[in-house]
């Protein structure tokens, strides 16, 4: 499972959406051996004031929650975090300033997928890495 969410303002969000999923995709694939064809993005673009943020951010401030199942070393989430935020950076050009990004690791009990529990699954990837 690797569910993302990214939240910014409506008339930056939009513009970058396309080029941020292809980006965090190949280095989901890249970084978590995750399959090309399991992309699941969402997409949260927000009203100037429904969106707020520090002084010290532009308007291009972004937060992306990555979900997935537990079994990542630190450092293989270390490295994602550290790949995305570097490319990012290059492509759709975002601050470092602008961009922070939140891991949330779930047992795989808790999550219903296909009908059945996360943990009776039978998955085409590892998520022991």
């Amino acid at each position: 499972m690797g569910q993302i969410k990214v939240y910014g303002c409506k008339n930056q969000l939009n513009q970058k959406k396309a080029v941020m999923s292809s980006v965090i995709h190949a280095f989901m694939v890249e970084a978590f051996s995750f399959p090309e064809d399991k992309k699941f993005h969402r997409f949260f673009p927000m009203k100037q004031d429904d969106f707020h943020y520090p002084s010290d951010r532009t308007e291009a401030y972004t937060i992306i929650e990555i979900s997935l199942f537990e079994g990542r070393s630190m450092q293989a989430k270390k490295d994602l975090i550290r790949l995305l935020l570097h490319r990012l950076q290059q492509e759709p050009d975002l601050a470092h300033e602008d961009i922070e990004t939140t891991i949330f690791e779930t047992p795989k009990s808790n999550c219903g997928i296909r009908g059945l529990p996360g943990d009776e699954l039978a998955l085409n990837y590892n998520v022991n890495m």
